[in-house]
């Protein structure tokens, strides 16, 4: 039986504008880009145990775009947005993302599945203008979220089999 591995993400910052995620998943990787691409699953994990998810919109083709919200603890909404770059599906998207309380920027991420023994490696390269924005966005406390919204991505892709 499948079974969840909570907390297991591995942030790292390998140059002065990038911040690498890695994270295993028990489940298959078709399983995982499916979580990760629909929104009534993205709508299940997304938000992790920050808040409460309150819109998903998704457009899965190259120049397509994406956006996510979500009321968060404490009454605020925050959101992020973006646009498809390259997709190759089960195995890698190319997207940028905008955080919209902080408009004037934005990142490259390249999200890659790889998969041995029915078991998912998904690795995010988070890839930003400068570093100011790097660290901008490592000391927002990015990574508690990002722990608990990836606990609830594997369950959501467990929970397909």
């Amino acid at each position: 039986m499948a079974m969840a591995t909570k907390g297991t993400a591995v942030v790292t910052t390998p140059g002065d504008t990038t911040i690498l995620i890695t994270r295993e998943f028990d489940a298959p990787k078709h399983l995982v880009y499916r979580a990760w691409t629909e929104p009534e699953l993205i709508a299940r994990w997304w938000a992790g145990d920050m808040g409460t998810v309150t819109s998903v919109e998704v457009d899965l083709r190259v120049g397509g775009t994406w956006r996510y919200a979500m009321v968060a603890e404490g009454g605020f909404e925050v959101a992020f947005h973006g646009e498809y770059r390259e997709l190759v599906p089960d195995e890698r998207i190319v997207s940028t993302e905008v955080y919209e309380g902080a408009p004037e920027g934005f990142a490259v991420n390249t999200l890659t599945l790889t998969e041995a023994d029915g078991r998912t490696t998904l690795t995010v390269l988070v890839e930003h203008q400068n570093q100011e924005h790097r660290d901008m966005h490592i000391n927002s406390g990015m990574e508690h979220g990002m722990q608990t919204s990836m606990n609830h991505l594997e369950e959501v892709a467990i929970s397909l089999r």
